[in-house]
């Protein structure tokens, strides 16, 4: 499966955004589907999934609450509301899938090409 993300941007503290995570090639409703973040010098960091059909959803510590990950297989999208956004939140946001409801991403084995969060103080 191809994965496209987009959504990203530059807004203040407090703020909100919200990414899409397009599909082609596969139907996405075959797989868990989630997000992860990495910021300039850090490591890729898990931020949440969704299961196949959207019945389950599980976030980082970080950012419960504050985000909500959602899918629409119909339209082969999976988005992630980010709200009352902080500057630690900056990063690059990726999309991934994988074939198991996982938070490692090593097993999540289709990546999208990543979209840049900017989150001024």
């Amino acid at each position: 499966v191809q994965l496209q993300a987009s959504g990203g941007g530059l807004v203040q503290a407090g703020g909100s955004l919200r990414l899409s995570c397009a599909a082609s090639g596969r139907t996405l409703s075959g797989y868990v589907m989630g997000w992860f973040r990495q910021a300039p010098g850090k490591e890729r960091d898990y931020v949440a999934r969704i299961t196949r059909y959207g019945m389950y959803t599980f976030y980082s510590d970080s950012v419960k609450g504050r985000f909500t990950i959602s899918r629409d297989n119909a339209k082969n999208t999976v988005f992630l509301q980010m709200n009352s956004l902080k500057p630690e939140d900056t990063a690059v946001y990726y999309c991934a899938a994988a074939d198991k409801s996982t938070s490692t991403s090593s097993e999540y084995h289709s990546w999208g090409q990543g979209t840049q969060v900017t989150v001024s103080s």
